[in-house]
C-alpha cells in the first residue's frame, strides 16, 4: 500500500455489507461457503476483511460478468 493512501487496510463487516451490497446473513452464507474472502479475527467477537481482497472479489464478479456477455 503506498504510503501516502489513507485509504484503511480493514474493513468491519458493516463497511464490507455497504460496499457489495448483499445483506450480512449473505456474507456469512458466502464466507462460510469459502465463495467469499476470510476474515481476519481481531479479538473474540470482532472481525474484519481485507480491503484488496473484498475489491479483487468485487473486479472477479465484474470480469464474470463481463465473461458472460462475450460467450
Amino acid at each position: 500500500m503506498p504510503a501516502n493512501d489513507n485509504t484503511p487496510r480493514l474493513m468491519s463487516v458493516a463497511d464490507v455489507v455497504r460496499e457489495i451490497g448483499l445483506s450480512r446473513a449473505e456474507l456469512f452464507k458466502r464466507r462460510a461457503a469459502g465463495t467469499f474472502p476470510a476474515a481476519v479475527p481481531l479479538g473474540e467477537r470482532r472481525i474484519a476483511f481485507i480491503r484488496s481482497e473484498v475489491d479483487l472479489w468485487i473486479d472477479q464478479r465484474i470480469a464474470a460478468r463481463d465473461a458472460g456477455r462475450a460467450a
